[in-house]
């Protein structure tokens, strides 16, 4: 018993540094809010293509496999560390989500969609990890319940065209899509999913609903 609840502790360790070195990705929406679009791609490609060429040539390249593990295979999950699937891991999906998000989408949407990522994402693996009890979907309820939350403060704070209460409301209707998706776990990795379909979720409502707010206003 006490060694299964130190494989706990350990495991739920790990999960906080992984969560950690997550939330420092919150500076990408948070820059891209003080440039344009271009500026942004100019970062965002080229580290993109440097994170994903490391990771894939991981899995082809022996000495680059053997200091990649010895140096982050402890901050692996299992997914992402199997040699057959060959799956890259968070952090370049989380690039390669930015660089989509910001070449498909208004300003105001990359954002809060990116923010949702990074925040709800990360608190519904903690708590879900820590005190998740009921099944939801392929996740818990408990964890779905604190990424609906943390996604709704983000929308508090996240940029809008005219700071309308449908603004609003537009933003929790994308939350509870990312809610969904997340819980869903589909094989699609939720650094890439869930900033795509509250990003596309957003956009279809704010031209169904508010045709007459010019969204690209921001950039």
């Amino acid at each position: 018993m006490n060694n299964k609840l130190q494989h706990i502790d350990d495991s739920y360790r790990i999960e906080l540094i992984r969560k950690a070195i997550h939330f420092c990705s919150l500076s990408i929406p948070i820059g891209y809010l003080y440039v344009d679009k271009s500026f942004a791609l100019m970062i965002f490609i080229p580290l993109m293509v440097a994170f994903t060429g490391v990771d894939i040539a991981r899995h082809y390249y022996q000495p680059i496999q053997s200091w990649f593990y010895k140096s982050f295979g402890w901050l692996l999950r299992e997914h992402e560390g199997d040699k057959k699937r060959k799956r890259l891991n968070g952090a370049s999906y989380v690039l390669v989500s930015a660089t989509i998000c910001v070449l498909l989408f208004p300003k105001i949407i990359a954002v809060t969609g990116l923010a949702i990522l990074i925040v709800s994402d990360l608190t519904a693996a903690l708590v879900g990890k820590r005190f998740g009890k009921h099944r939801f979907f392929g996740k818990t309820l408990e964890g779905s319940i604190g990424f609906f939350v943390s996604g709704l403060l983000v929308i508090a704070v996240a940029p809008k065209v005219e700071q309308l209460a449908s603004e609003y409301l537009v933003g929790a209707l994308g939350v509870a899509v990312g809610t969904v998706v997340e819980a869903l776990s589909i094989e699609i990795d939720d650094n890439l999913s869930i900033p795509l379909t509250v990003g596309l979720a957003m956009w279809t409502m704010y031209h169904c609903f508010l045709p007459a707010l010019n969204i690209y206003a921001r950039g």
